[in-house]
C-alpha cells in the first residue's frame, strides 16, 4: 500500500497556503505560527528553520519537539473526515493542523483554538 502523497509534500510549500487562508479572513501570520507552535512544540526559530530546510510533512512532524497532549481535544471535520476518527497517526497530526488553521480562518478566538 502506498502512503498518501501529502507525507512527502514540503511543509514549506503548504505553509504559505495556511498563512494566505488566515490572512484572507483577517488573521495574521503570527497567529498561524502560534497554532503551529502550540501543536508541535517548535519555537518560532525552529519553525522558521524547518521551513527554510524544506522538510516534508513526515519529517516535520517526526522532528516536532513536543506534540501538545491537548491536541486530542481537537474535534471536527476536515476534508469530509472527522479528525478524531483518523487511525493513521501522521495523517491525524496533519489534519489536526488543518483543523486549527480552519478554526483560525473562521474567526474563532485564539484562546479557544489553543484549547486554553
Amino acid at each position: 500500500m502506498t502512503e498518501p502523497r501529502v507525507y512527502q509534500m514540503s511543509f514549506a510549500s503548504v505553509y504559505p497556503l495556511y498563512v494566505a487562508k488566515a490572512e484572507r479572513k483577517g488573521r495574521s501570520k503570527e497567529e498561524v505560527d502560534a497554532v503551529i507552535t502550540w501543536l508541535t512544540g517548535y519555537s518560532d526559530e525552529e519553525l522558521a528553520a524547518k521551513i527554510t530546510a524544506n522538510v516534508d510533512f513526515r519529517r516535520f512532524f517526526e522532528a516536532a519537539p513536543k506534540m501538545n497532549p491537548d491536541r486530542r481535544l481537537i474535534k471536527g471535520v476536515v476534508c469530509g473526515v472527522r479528525v478524531e476518527a483518523i487511525r493513521e497517526p501522521l495523517m491525524q497530526e496533519i489534519r489536526y493542523l488543518d483543523k486549527l488553521v480552519d478554526e483560525l480562518a473562521k474567526g474563532k478566538a485564539l484562546e479557544k483554538i489553543l484549547r486554553s
